[in-house]
C-alpha cells in the first residue's frame, strides 16, 4: 500500500460514534443552507425493505432530531407495492420516468442517482440502498457526518462487514473479484476503501453535480474514481457503520455487475471503445447449456451541471 494511503486511512477513516448526533445538529444549525441533507433510495421493487428503512430514517433523524430536510425514493419502474409502501412509511415517492422526461431513461441504478439530482435540493446528497434489512440510522448519519463538520472533505462511504448467509465477512464477491483487484493495480490511491462498491455514501452536491454517471452497476466505481481525479484524496473518506445485511445477487447477476464494473474502468483506463459490449452466460435447458446474451452497461449520463433543466433551476 502506498504511504500516502497509509496516512489517508489514519486520517480520513472514521467510526459513526467519532461523531455524536449533538455534534452534528449544532454543525448543521450553525449554517443550514451549506450544509442541507437530502437522503435517496433508488428503489426497484423493493417492497419487503423500503418501508423500514425510510421510516427509520424519518423517525431518527427527521423527528427526534433534525439532520435531514428530506427523504425521497426514486422508484425505477417497480411492479410491486415499493411506491406505496414508501409514501405510507413517510418518503417522497419519484417515478424516474417523470424526471426529466426530454431524455427518454434508461435501466440501471445509475440513471435513477444521476436523475435524483433534479428532483432534490440538499447541499449534501446521501445515497442508500433500498435493500437493507435490520437498517440502523448510523448509515446516514454516519457518512453526512464528516460533510456537516469538515469543509474539506468532499465524499464519503460507509464502509462495513457483509455478512453472506451465516458466514461473516464473505458478501461483496464482485468488490473482492472485480473492483479491488482493479482499484489496487490502476487507481492504487484508492486502495483504503473498505467497500468501494457500497451503495451507502454521502457527497457534496458541488461535487456530484460535476461528476459524469455510469447508468448502470458501474456508478459506484466511476463516482469514486473521478472523485479522486476531481478533488483528490484528502477530500474522500469512509466512515464504519458497522454491518450490512441485504438481499444477495445469484451468481449469473454477479457476472453482469463485474461486467459492466470492469467496463466502466476500461473507459476510465482508456476512453475508448469496448469492440463487442455484451456479456453472454449460459443456463442449462432440457438439451444442455443455452446461451443468454446481455448488454453489457455502456451509457453514462454526463454531469448533471450540463443539463439546461438543472441549470434553469439553480439559477431560479
Amino acid at each position: 500500500m502506498l504511504e500516502e494511503v497509509e496516512r489517508w486511512l489514519t486520517r480520513r477513516s472514521w467510526s459513526s460514534g467519532d461523531r455524536p448526533l449533538n455534534r452534528l445538529t449544532d454543525a448543521r444549525d450553525a449554517d443550514p443552507h451549506r450544509t442541507s441533507v437530502s437522503v435517496v433510495l433508488p428503489a426497484l421493487n423493493e417492497e419487503a425493505t423500503v418501508g423500514a428503512i425510510v421510516a427509520t430514517i424519518r423517525r431518527e433523524l427527521m423527528e427526534k432530531v433534525r439532520l435531514v430536510d428530506e427523504l425521497v425514493v426514486i422508484d425505477s419502474g417497480s411492479t410491486d407495492a415499493t411506491a406505496a409502501v414508501a409514501r405510507a412509511a413517510g418518503a417522497r415517492v419519484v417515478h424516474r420516468d417523470a424526471i426529466l422526461p426530454r431524455i427518454p431513461a434508461l435501466p440501471g441504478k445509475g440513471e435513477v442517482l444521476w436523475r435524483s439530482l433534479l428532483v432534490t435540493s440538499g447541499e449534501i446528497v446521501c445515497f442508500i440502498d433500498a435493500d437493507l434489512r435490520d437498517f440502523s440510522a448510523d448509515f446516514v448519519s454516519g457518512t453526512v457526518g464528516p460533510l456537516l463538520t469538515d469543509p474539506s472533505v468532499q465524499f464519503v462511504k460507509a464502509m462495513y462487514d457483509r455478512p453472506l448467509g451465516d458466514a461473516a465477512g464473505q458478501g461483496g464477491r464482485v468488490t473482492e473479484l472485480v473492483a479491488r483487484p482493479l482499484l489496487n493495480l490502476h487507481w492504487p490511491q484508492l486502495a483504503g476503501f473498505v467497500q468501494p462498491l457500497g451503495g451507502e455514501y454521502a457527497v457534496r452536491r458541488s461535487l456530484l453535480e460535476r461528476l459524469p454517471f455510469p447508468v448502470g452497476y458501474g456508478v459506484e466505481l466511476g463516482l469514486l474514481v473521478d472523485a479522486l481525479h476531481t478533488v483528490g484524496l484528502d477530500a474522500l473518506g469512509q466512515v464504519d457503520v458497522g454491518v450490512r445485511v441485504h438481499r444477495h445477487q445469484d451468481g449469473q447477476a454477479l457476472g453482469r455487475m463485474a461486467a459492466a464494473i470492469y467496463r466502466t474502468a476500461q473507459l476510465r483506463l482508456s476512453r475508448g471503445h469496448l469492440v463487442r459490449p455484451a456479456l453472454t452466460q449460459f443456463e442449462r435447458g432440457e438439451d444442455g447449456f443455452v446461451p443468454r446474451t446481455h448488454a453489457v452497461d455502456t451509457e453514462e449520463r454526463p454531469p448533471m451541471r450540463e443539463i439546461a433543466e438543472y441549470a434553469e433551476r439553480h439559477a431560479a
